[in-house]
């Protein structure tokens, strides 16, 4: 379980290094770098969905902080933006 747990975890960062966008590569795979290695197995289930959100989406969620309120991964977006130093409130 262990070994499998660390894979899906560096699977997971290397797909938040590559998303598509240079801006989303950069905050979202420094993110994966520092947080993902203590992520558990449902965190990791969770950050997989995430990571499908189309990069426009996730932009926008992160740069303006509006758009994301009560959804699945407020807390989550909410963690990158205070990670980044963007702050951490959702409109």
């Amino acid at each position: 379980m262990s070994h499998d747990l660390d894979t899906r975890r560096r699977r997971a960062t290397y797909r938040a290094h590559h998303r598509g966008t240079k801006e989303m590569d950069v905050l979202v795979g420094r993110y994966a770098d520092a947080r993902l290695e203590a992520y558990s197995l449902e965190q990791i289930d969770r950050f997989e969905r995430f990571m499908t959100i189309p990069d426009p989406a996730l932009q926008q969620w992160i740069f303006s902080g509006e758009g994301y309120s009560g959804i699945e991964f407020e807390d989550l977006v909410n963690d990158i933006r205070a990670f980044h130093g963007l702050g951490a409130k959702a409109s």
